[in-house]
């Protein structure tokens, strides 16, 4: 049975879609929040929501499990840094998802990702709010 496996492919291949999510969560995790479309931005949700998670927990074994998911040190580096001790009173609800209307070219429905405990700085690195 496939009872609660759903998830939303996209109409990706299993290795782009895997692959679109680590480059979108790397991007979340660089700049803090990113525009993206609503469907992608509804995909990446629970992949960054989980990684976070991962990063609260911080031993070796979660970072490891990291690593293989966004294949960039310096990213897992500061998602087990400023990331986790960002979120660490937080049980929870990491990301907020933010609706900014339709695409010019297709009318795409467009959405801003962005962390919640941290904000967009005016030098491009987030800072605990």
């Amino acid at each position: 049975m496939r009872h609660r496996k759903h998830h939303g492919s996209l109409g990706l291949p299993t290795g782009h879609r895997r692959a679109l999510m680590a480059n979108l969560a790397t991007a979340l995790l660089t700049h803090g929040r990113i525009e993206t479309t609503e469907a992608k931005a509804r995909a990446l949700r629970p992949y960054a929501e989980k990684l976070i998670t991962l990063a609260k927990r911080g031993d070796l074994h979660a970072r490891r499990q990291a690593l293989s998911k966004l294949r960039y040190r310096p990213i897992v580096d500061r998602l087990f840094g400023d990331v986790a001790a960002a979120c660490s009173d937080r049980a929870g609800g990491y990301t907020r998802i933010v609706k900014t209307g339709f695409r010019a070219g297709d009318a795409s429905p467009m959405a801003i990702i962005e962390l919640v405990d941290t904000i967009e700085t005016s030098t491009g690195e987030a800072a605990e709010a």
